[in-house]
């Protein structure tokens, strides 16, 4: 496997990956913070959480988005195949 380039970050991210991303103590809190709905659930099919999902789900969380359109979760089923 190929590394990415200096500074460009992986969109797919490992469950440790993206609770760091959020800045999250602990993988844990992560969980409770999927469970809450605050981010995603992992990508279908796969244990890679999106980085501009979870992205979006913050900004949308924070207030710093007002008409972010559907969640994640709302898409996905929308767009079920």
């Amino acid at each position: 496997m190929t590394k990415l380039p200096i500074g460009m970050l992986p969109r797919g991210l490992s469950r440790e990956q993206a609770a760091e991303c959020c800045g999250c103590d602990s993988v844990s809190a992560f969980d409770d913070w999927v469970r809450k709905g605050i981010v995603p659930r992992a990508m279908r099919g796969t244990n890679r959480w999106d980085r501009k999902a979870i992205d979006r789900a913050l900004d949308r969380h924070s207030g710093l988005l007002s008409d972010a359109g559907p969640s994640i979760d709302e898409w996905l089923a929308e767009h079920a195949r």
